[in-house]
């Protein structure tokens, strides 16, 4: 899976797209850019905790090449936070670059649009507060999830997503500890239980293919959709970055998803799926 050939150099990639301004870092005083961040081991499973993970630029940096290189048009995030403004400025850079294009030629209903789905209240008032300048095409949606099934599985659904046709999807919500009531007793309500969003296999037939989705970390959330999809879709795991990924490639589905395919991901990809 070819997703970061253009992504050579993360400096590089900073001077020309200062991502690091947006949350006012000082790249003399942040480190190396390569660098993991180490969490205590239940800081991510601490239903308790209210503060923000520290800005990581490596992951930012990926996701707004991801966004550019690809030429996104529509992007779903589950989940918000310092990715939603990210995603907010790499669609804006898109739009500058190709709007007219894409609004003259393509069949994108929601061009350039951010729909971020977000169970939590007080994260959604935060993130209003601390990022401002979230342009009027950025949409955060109060989702609230439960605890249901898919196949008989037990897993989590957020309710009212948005109505929206993705090419870009990212998973990173909920928390495990948010999803209301349970099945035959099971939540996953407990340190050692874990996220299980089932929200893309929902909706897996309406997605076109060319679609990418990135599931941040989630290791057996990730396993569940891959266990569960039912299309064409290309897996990758990067262990250097805990992120999944996985790409629809499937022959497009007619002559406007091919449009969009030429346009977005080029002339190769579609050879690939012929």
């Amino acid at each position: 899976m070819r997703l970061f050939n253009s992504l050579t150099n993360y400096s590089d990639y900073l001077n020309k797209n200062p991502i690091h301004e947006l949350f006012g870092i000082d790249l003399s005083k942040y480190g190396d850019l390569n660098s993991k961040i180490v969490h205590d081991r239940y800081l991510s499973v601490d239903p308790n905790n209210e503060t923000p993970f520290p800005v990581e630029l490596d992951d930012l940096i990926r996701l707004h090449s991801l966004v550019t290189s690809r030429r996104v048009t529509t992007i779903i995030e589950f989940g918000i936070g310092k990715s939603t403004l990210v995603f907010d400025d790499a669609l804006r850079k898109n739009e500058n670059e190709f709007g007219p294009f894409v609004k003259e030629n393509l069949r994108r209903s929601n061009p350039f649009e951010l729909h971020s789905v977000e169970n939590n209240l007080n994260w959604i008032e935060a993130t209003k507060k601390n990022f401002p300048n979230l342009s009027e095409n950025s949409f955060i949606h109060h989702c609230p999830c439960e605890i249901s099934t898919f196949n008989g599985r037990i897993c989590t659904f957020y309710n009212n997503i948005p109505n929206v046709c993705p090419d870009f999807i990212y998973l990173d919500g909920p928390d495990q500890f948010s999803p209301a009531g349970e099945i035959r007793g099971i939540n996953t309500n407990h340190p050692d239980r874990l996220p299980m969003a089932a929200d893309i296999l929902s909706i897996e037939h309406f997605l076109l293919p060319g679609t990418l989705l990135v599931v941040d970390g989630r290791a057996a959330n990730a396993r569940f959709l891959k266990s569960n999809l039912q299309r064409d879709w290309q897996y990758d795991y990067v262990e250097e970055y805990d992120q999944h990924f996985f790409e629809m490639k499937e022959p497009p589905l007619g002559v406007y998803n091919k449009q969009q395919i030429e346009f977005c991901l080029g002339s190769e990809w579609l050879k690939e799926v012929s």
